[in-house]
């Protein structure tokens, strides 16, 4: 466990400033969009123009990526035209950080004047009508690790970042998930295209059977280790927030199955998939001025 003082230094705002004025410092880009870029997606990095890379371990107070498949490097350019830092690469609770650390990227893309944040994942598939290669959209979420205080914002609130009660219910903005609904429709992506539901657990072992049954008679279509988190960090920041699972494997529901899930799976789909979640996520910035005219 940490202690309190630790959870409180993790999460400072000093600090979080501290990073986003270091990194204002050394770019002239100023996003106004950030991506985050799951198991095997970093390739949505390798799509934006003039990239200036910092890695993780050179910017200050940012934690290191310890995960195959995370590139652990932030990317600053344009992507279809819009200013945007990519995260190659994310936290995890099962890497031994105290969840404010995970998050803090969320608030320092917020100091530098981020305004949508754009998650990617992957995920086992729950819903047995889900196939390895799925994208699902993420319509809500189910924070397991929440159910036992394990959250970004527990400490001391600083009305700097939000309030102390952030509504969830509006957590993925609503004209963003129609937005890719329609850029999917437009690209021939429908027939692979699914909006679900979202369960974070703490990994990094994957799921048993009994608990892929629970968590899909609670109403979860996806399961994962991430995203969450930086979800209701964001919006306790006041961004606007969409993600995406690519399901990388199917849950293991039957007693009898012989699968069983493994992470090289898990990257493997991401590159046969990869060329289309980028494509969708990268034309989808290219409209957002559509939409970005409405309240948050």
């Amino acid at each position: 466990m940490f202690s309190v003082s630790e959870i409180v230094s993790a999460e400072s705002y000093e600090e979080c400033r501290t990073t986003a004025d270091w990194l204002l410092s050394n770019t002239q880009v100023r996003p106004t969009v950030g991506i985050v870029c799951g198991s095997g997606l970093g390739g949505l990095a390798k799509m934006i123009k003039d990239p200036q890379v910092f890695k993780y371990c050179d910017i200050p107070n940012f934690p290191r990526s310890t995960v195959h498949g995370h590139a652990g490097q932030l990317v600053f350019g344009t992507l279809k035209g819009k200013p945007c830092v990519c995260m190659q690469g994310r936290f995890h609770l099962y890497e031994g950080h105290p969840i404010q650390k995970i998050t803090l990227p969320m608030r320092v893309f917020k100091l530098m004047g981020v305004e949508t944040i754009i998650l990617t994942n992957a995920a086992g598939g729950l819903n047995q009508d889900y196939k390895v290669g799925d994208i699902m959209i993420l319509k809500d979420h189910i924070n397991m690790p929440g159910f036992a205080g394990i959250t970004p914002l527990a400490g001391p609130n600083d009305e700097r970042f939000g309030i102390r009660f952030p509504c969830m219910s509006d957590a993925y903005d609503r004209e963003l998930r129609q937005l890719a609904h329609d850029v999917a429709s437009d690209l021939g992506y429908d027939n692979f295209l699914r909006e679900g539901v979202y369960c974070v657990v703490g990994g990094p072992s994957f799921e048993t059977i009994a608990e892929c049954r629970m968590l899909h008679s609670l109403g979860a279509d996806a399961v994962g280790m991430s995203t969450v988190h930086e979800v209701i960090v964001a919006r306790h920041a006041g961004m606007r927030v969409f993600a995406l699972s690519l399901i990388s494997n199917r849950s293991v529901m039957d007693y009898d199955s012989q699968e069983k899930a493994n992470h090289e799976e898990v990257l493997e789909t991401g590159r046969l998939r990869a060329e289309q979640l980028e494509k969708l996520v990268s034309t989808m910035v290219a409209r957002m001025e559509l939409i970005n005219n409405n309240a948050f």
